[in-house]
């Protein structure tokens, strides 16, 4: 039996042409990891207060990314160095809804996560010029920037049923670039993606109960940290030796 069947059959369905009044495009998110061996647990208690969202009778999506960044990784050091108003970069491929968008996201000094995204035919490794236009006029400066790795997962997205909320779970995540590969296949990567931050959101009440508590993480983050040790990464470590605890349970 399959995680799909397993852990989200008994959710009731919900179409992406139904969510599209959650897509939160400008909201606040509170993050959390865990060990994927909490993952039924938590389901079981969800399933009263979330659809799941379903696509051609899957539950469980792919998601593709290609990252961006500087010679000298300004993205990545700006959010190591808790700079507010910092950016990331990314093609990102919705594999089963066969779109595939250019993203920018904002981190704002209000702790709001703002996306802007274009609609592109492929990912590539090299930005047209267009798409170089596109991204100068949001971050509001004009970078040189290179694909720096992917990060592939699955991801299973539930909807509140009542509140104006979207849960993500990022499960069987892989990371690579030209030199090295790793996975985080033993974490789930949960996200409440909220209008306004409340913190009545049933998972993060539910979460609590079973000792799982909000975590600033970053996927770019940790696997760049994780592919280039040479890095800076003395303000991540407290977290690094989390997962890594869950890796080796």
């Amino acid at each position: 039996m399959n995680l799909a069947t397993k852990y989200t059959s008994n959710f009731n369905p919900i179409s992406l042409a139904e969510i599209d009044g959650v897509k939160l495009m400008n909201r606040t998110d509170t993050k959390f990891a865990f060990s994927a061996d909490k993952l039924q647990n938590i389901f079981a208690q969800l399933i009263p207060y979330y659809d799941i969202l379903e696509i051609d009778k899957k539950r469980i999506h792919s998601y593709k990314s290609l990252y961006f960044d500087t010679i000298d990784r300004k993205f990545y050091n700006d959010h190591h160095n808790k700079r507010v108003n910092r950016h990331k970069i990314r093609f990102r491929e919705y594999v089963d809804s066969s779109l595939i968008f250019l993203e920018v996201k904002r981190k704002t000094n209000k702790g709001r996560t703002v996306k802007k995204r274009l609609k592109v035919k492929k990912i590539t490794n090299n930005l047209t010029a267009d798409q170089q236009k596109y991204i100068d006029r949001i971050i509001g400066d004009s970078l040189f920037v290179k694909p720096i790795q992917w990060i592939n997962f699955s991801r299973i997205t539930l909807v509140h049923k009542t509140q104006k909320e979207r849960l993500t779970l990022d499960v069987n995540l892989d990371y690579y670039d030209s030199n090295f590969c790793g996975d985080l296949k033993k974490v789930i990567i949960a996200e409440v993606k909220q209008e306004r931050m409340s913190r009545s959101s049933d998972f993060i009440r539910i979460a609590k109960e079973m000792n799982i508590f909000p975590m600033r993480i970053s996927k770019y983050c940790f696997s760049s940290m994780q592919l280039d040790r040479t890095l800076k990464q003395n303000r991540f470590k407290e977290k690094k030796i989390f997962i890594n605890k869950i890796i080796q349970e």
